[in-house]
């Protein structure tokens, strides 16, 4: 009996202990010349990450396995706990190492350019230069696919970035202020790019004001998104391809998906657009209120599942979704594995609104009360990408699906009295739907999505400071005081297994925390 896909639950679960040490130095100088200030510097960071897993953490070498079930020792059919000692002949240890390195130039320089009868036009510039690098290194056990679900190879890559900025201040009549900017990038494996951005602010009254802003945006991709080895993640669903020839492929189960980066990538190019107005219509009390969208094309995301299958799935020969030698008289065979990578996928256009309450100054039992409420508003969320059922694109909206929720804010309250300090403050994430892909078959299914939702979670964040000390702050503080479980969603059936949203909710209930922070 040979195996192929199997949960070795007797071993325990899979589990990793985590160590990163982070280095990072700064070497910097400043200075005048002619009322012009100057600053250079150079930084030196890097991150090493060590995983490690022992024999008593899950993990299982598919070549010890066979040849326990092969002498008969291993029985891998359910409802049976398996010797300790045959545990322990097919678990090993393992470690994986991962390294970054940033090295960067940084030189700018700012001052007064002339004056005009609006006021001064200034001026700041500046030039950098990066070099970053990041490698992962698997255990060779990874490597040479002993492990289930987790074949992996070693990954690096690096660039060196060259870049130059230009910002000028200028005071317009009538109480305008204009600001101007541009930034050129080049890089070495993706080319070059120059970035504009303008600040418009009026001030009609020393209460109010109103401002917008339009730029553009580049992002390269990640060094881990060009140079990710290939690794295994299991993905549930039903091969109907295979179901149509063969009645045992039609039930669902844990197929082997192979991800890795992709050094075809482009660059993401973005477009923003702000307007809003400031109010403060008495000492201490600021109002603002601000509407913003942004437009990205060539937006890099991981290639949507359903579209694989629906594209290449179908076909016995494709070197992207692989399978066995079909059995005499059927047209294919067993599904194996699934390439997976990321792409450039399409656009997204993304808009809200903003608002923000900051009242400070008010006096209480003899210190001072700062009150602060912070709402974002998600109005429209759409995004072009490719549609699941095959090479077309598609128009979706987003803002209230799964992992996008449309109301989120954060009010604060801190009051301070000589050298003591406290705050407390609310967080809330409003509801969404709960995953698109209901019925795990590959496919999104936004417009028929009406099975459920995810709950609002709301939490309340305690912290006191002592400041008495030169140069030091003391703070003692409290995460989600009152121990409140994130809400329970069904999640895609991969990263959001265990019942809550992991991009929006945090699990860990209460946080109790000490920190010292001192200045020099």
């Amino acid at each position: 009996m040979d195996i192929y896909r199997y949960r070795t639950v007797d071993a325990g679960a899979r589990q990793w202990d985590i160590e990163t040490d982070n280095l990072r130095g700064v070497f910097g100088l400043r200075g005048s010349v002619a009322d012009w200030d100057w600053e250079a510097s150079v930084q030196r960071s890097r991150s090493e990450t060590t995983q490690t897993g022992d024999r008593s953490q899950g993990w299982v070498r598919t070549d010890l396995l066979q040849e326990q079930i092969n002498a008969g020792n291993y029985n891998p059919f359910g409802g049976v706990q398996n010797p300790d000692s045959v545990i322990d002949a097919i678990t090993t240890s393992l470690v994986r190492q991962g390294k970054s390195d940033l090295t960067s130039y940084n030189f700018s320089v700012n001052g007064d350019l002339v004056d005009t009868a609006s006021g001064t036009i200034a001026m700041a510039a500046g030039l950098e230069y990066r070099e970053e690098k990041a490698s992962d290194i698997p255990d060779d056990q990874f490597q040479r696919g002993l492990i289930f679900g987790t074949e992996s190879v070693s990954a690096s890559a690096s660039r060196d970035i060259s870049s130059a900025y230009v910002e000028v201040a200028i005071p317009l009549p009538a109480r305008f202020d204009l600001t101007v900017a541009a930034r050129y990038d080049d890089y070495s494996d993706f080319g070059s790019t120059t970035n504009p951005m303008a600040n418009l602010l009026w001030t009609v009254t020393d209460q109010l004001s109103f401002r917008t802003s339009w730029g553009t945006g580049f992002r390269a991709p990640s060094l881990a998104q060009v140079g990710l080895g290939p690794s295994q993640e299991s993905l549930f669903f039903a091969d109907t391809y295979g179901c149509e020839v063969n009645d045992a492929y039609c039930a669902k189960t844990d197929y082997t998906i192979v991800f890795s980066g992709n050094p075809d990538l482009d660059a993401e190019e973005s477009e923003s657009f702000n307007i809003g107005a400031v109010y403060e219509p008495i000492e201490g009390l600021r109002l603002s209120l601000d509407y913003w969208n942004i437009t990205q094309e060539g937006k890099i995301d991981e290639v949507p599942f359903g579209y694989i299958y629906s594209l290449y799935c179908w076909d016995q020969d494709s070197t992207v979704c692989r399978r066995d030698t079909p059995i005499d008289g059927e047209t294919l065979g067993a599904l194996q594995s699934i390439d997976s990578s990321f792409t450039n996928i399409g656009e997204q256009d993304v808009s809200g609104v903003d608002l923000s309450i900051v009242y400070s100054g008010f006096e209480l039992v003899g210190g001072e009360l700062g009150l602060r409420l912070d709402y974002s508003y998600l109005a429209e969320f759409e995004r072009v990408e490719l549609n699941s059922s095959g090479d077309a694109f598609i128009t979706r909206d987003l803002a209230g699906e799964y992992e996008y929720p449309q109301h989120r804010w954060n009010a604060t309250a801190d009051w301070t009295f000589d050298t003591f300090g406290f705050s407390a403050g609310l967080s809330y994430i409003g509801e969404f739907e709960d995953t698109p892909d209901i019925d795990f078959n590959g496919t999104l299914d936004y417009d028929s999505n009406n099975s459920r939702t995810v709950d609002s979670f709301l939490t309340m964040n305690m912290q006191a400071r002592y400041t008495g000390f030169e140069n030091m702050v003391l703070s003692l503080g409290a995460d989600n005081v009152f121990d409140e479980e994130p809400p329970f969603a069904i999640g895609d059936g991969d990263g959001d297994l265990y019942g809550y949203v992991q991009s929006q909710h945090d699990p860990r209930g209460r946080f109790i925390y000490g920190k010292m922070t001192y200045s020099f």
